[in-house]
């Protein structure tokens, strides 16, 4: 395992029918915020149908995974996810016990 990835996110997303696309884009464009976080090792948007989007993305530790629930791309997503989501959005922390990463 790489040492420097040791807890994660999993986040479910569950678009409006009228909003996929626009979750698809918002998502698309958050890549960018994510660059930005030193403290993110890895960070993935995934869409496994229509309307259901996955966000997972790995950490070095907790204190990094904090600041990334704390940071800019969850802020978006919570400021608009009334409008765009069909129900909360479901943030599953996780352990990472084994990973793969450039």
């Amino acid at each position: 395992m790489n040492s420097k990835t040791t807890k994660a996110l999993v986040v479910r997303l569950t678009a409006k029918p009228e909003t996929c696309d626009e979750v698809a884009a918002f998502l698309a464009g958050a890549v960018e915020l994510a660059n930005g976080e030193s403290g993110t090792t890895v960070w993935f948007a995934l869409r496994t149908d229509e309307s259901t989007f996955w966000i997972v993305d790995a950490f070095p530790g907790p204190a990094e995974r904090q600041a990334h629930l704390d940071g800019p791309i969850a802020a978006a997503l919570m400021q608009n996810a009334d409008r765009l989501l069909a129900t909360d959005p479901e943030i599953f922390p996780a352990d990472v016990l084994a990973a793969k990463v450039p």
